[in-house]
């Protein structure tokens, strides 16, 4: 069970430490307080835990300081949405918002290779008023002899360009605790110049100690690509694992799932999962064209199948896109093949646009009728 207070009702109210009081007097009940700072409004609740399915609601809906009393219908009581009776805040980072209601675009380099070309990219990104991108310093790889990553080695020179160009937060893979560390350490040590929103990749989907760390620190938000091999409701109860740590601020991402029922691109594409992570949890959705495709095939209109895939997953809702690009991917350290070119940056962003666009008047069309 799940009590949600008022907007102006703080953790430290005296009423709600009646409710405490109130909840931990039934019998095997213990109770949790969370405080959620979305892009809108904090939102304090207050979550009851044990054998509540006789417990009643009644008394906790008289405090003057209660909003609401849900119970808890999923497996994932932090990030669920329970029928549709939380709401999904989202949060701000960094001057960002990002929530069920933005969209947010994270071009950059799948890894970290040169200066130049990190610092070509911020610049790009910058003067096409983008100030989200993606840039990896550890990169897990399938075979041990592939480019693994500068590490943190550059990150003091990709936090130091991200604040030159006014990038406000780089989306960077962890495949370790430590590097959670070397993160935080660079960022202080650049003057906090960007932000970080760290990244568990689909190989750590099911890294359980990995998602208790990052769940376990509060100052970086956490991006989660869906696990490349197994259910939805596996990925999202990974995801639980790092809310139930303490960290709220998560993003979902879809990337593709591997089956060679995806044939010819890399992974199949599981981007009509959108509307439905939405519907089931409180997160905002990503989606990573690049990953699902895997190459820079056109398709006979002469549209490259990243950019239909892409669209595909923001006229179903999607609130960012994390997608390659390089300055020079013939020299790309890792999957430049199916990296898009400095050069087709502003084709790229119109084309999220006209899809974004068409969401927008499919959301004012449903309206309409629903008031017809």
């Amino acid at each position: 069970m799940i009590i949600v207070m008022k907007a102006d009702v703080g953790a430290e109210a005296p009423e709600v430490r009646q409710l405490v009081e109130l909840a931990e007097s039934y019998p095997g009940v213990t109770t949790e307080l969370h405080e959620i700072a979305g892009s809108t409004r904090t939102l304090t609740e207050l979550y009851l835990l044990g054998s509540t399915g006789v417990i009643p609601t009644e008394p906790f809906q008289e405090f003057s300081c209660v909003e609401k009393v849900v119970r808890i219908t999923e497996k994932f009581r932090s990030i669920g949405r329970h029928g549709g009776d939380l709401e999904a805040v989202g949060f701000e980072y960094n001057g960002v918002e990002i929530s069920q209601d933005t969209l947010h675009l994270f071009p950059g380099l799948c890894a970290v290779d040169a200066a130049a070309n990190v610092d070509t990219m911020f610049e790009v990104l910058a003067e096409h008023g983008i100030c989200t991108a993606r840039a990896g310093a550890y990169k897990p790889r399938t075979s041990p002899y592939d480019f693994q990553g500068r590490g943190a080695d550059c990150l003091p020179m990709v936090f130091e360009l991200a604040g030159k160009h006014g990038i406000k937060i780089i989306s960077m893979e962890v495949t370790h605790e430590s590097h959670l560390d070397e993160i935080q350490t660079a960022l202080i040590e650049s003057g906090n110049a960007t932000g970080v929103m760290v990244q568990i990749g689909t190989r750590n989907a099911q890294n359980f100690e990995l998602l208790k760390a990052v769940g376990q620190q509060t100052e970086l938000p956490v991006l989660f690509k869906r696990g490349m091999g197994i259910t939805l409701e596996e990925s999202l109860n990974a995801c639980e694992y790092v809310a139930s740590g303490g960290n709220r601020r998560i993003v979902f991402c879809l990337r593709g799932m591997k089956t060679n029922l995806g044939d010819p691109h890399r992974n199949f594409v599981d981007f009509a999962h959108v509307p439905a992570v939405k519907r089931l949890t409180r997160l905002p959705v990503f989606v990573d064209p690049s990953h699902s495709v895997g190459s820079r095939a056109t398709a006979p209109d002469d549209v490259l199948d990243i950019y239909h895939v892409t669209a595909q997953g923001i006229i179903v809702g999607a609130n960012g896109v994390l997608v390659d690009f390089h300055p020079h991917p013939e020299n790309a350290l890792c999957d430049g093949p199916q990296a898009l070119h400095m050069d087709e940056l502003a084709e790229f962003i119109g084309d999220t646009q006209i899809a974004r666009d068409a969401y927008e008047r499919r959301l004012q069309n449903r309206t309409g009728r629903r008031g017809a």
